[in-house]
């Protein structure tokens, strides 16, 4: 681990690139296997790699987001703006407004760059997106931010091959729901 260590330190912002480019991808396989109820390639060759840069780019963000709310609460907290904390209270207050301020920005960034993967214009179920800041992303980037730096953007691209799998399962329920329907 001293290796994963040592390379985030150095490079925090290509790491997360890294990172998230091959996990956020993976989740996003992982979502159409479960939705389509086999293993295969969901996506060409071309499409893979705008997936995985759309992931680096949205890496960038995210790394910047975790430096800049952890500062943000600790000014709140240093100007009596926010009570003294201990590690969780701390690791939720970052949470929270990480993912009500800058969360819903990212949640239109991803549908906006799938859009421009998939040439379409689908926002069906952004409302979804957003949801999933208070449902899913307050509690496990709490979790997150309880860790010590280095590991928390390896987790943050861990959560998003959970997220995949979480949606995948719920909208293979709706796919089905709508196929009995028609």
């Amino acid at each position: 681990m001293n290796w994963y260590i040592t390379t985030v330190k150095a490079y925090p912002i290509i790491s997360a690139m890294i990172q998230f480019a091959i996990l956020g991808t993976l989740g996003d396989i992982i979502s159409k296997w479960i939705i389509n109820g086999k293993i295969f390639i969901p996506y060409r060759f071309i499409t893979i790699i705008l997936k995985m840069a759309e992931w680096a780019i949205l890496a960038v963000f995210i790394k910047y987001a975790f430096v800049g709310f952890n500062g943000f609460i600790e000014g709140l907290v240093n100007h009596g703006m926010l009570p003294e904390t201990n590690k969780f209270s701390y690791a939720f207050a970052i949470s929270v407004a990480m993912n009500l301020q800058f969360g819903p920005f990212l949640v239109i960034m991803h549908r906006a760059f799938d859009n421009i993967i998939a040439r379409q214009n689908n926002w069906t179920n952004i409302n979804k997106g957003m949801l999933s800041l208070l449902w899913f992303w307050i509690p496990a980037h709490t979790f997150t931010f309880i860790l010590d730096k280095p590991y928390q953007i390896g987790l943050a691209a861990v959560w998003s091959v959970v997220l995949g799998i979480i949606l995948g399962f719920y909208n293979k329920d709706y796919v089905q729901k709508s196929q009995k329907i028609v």
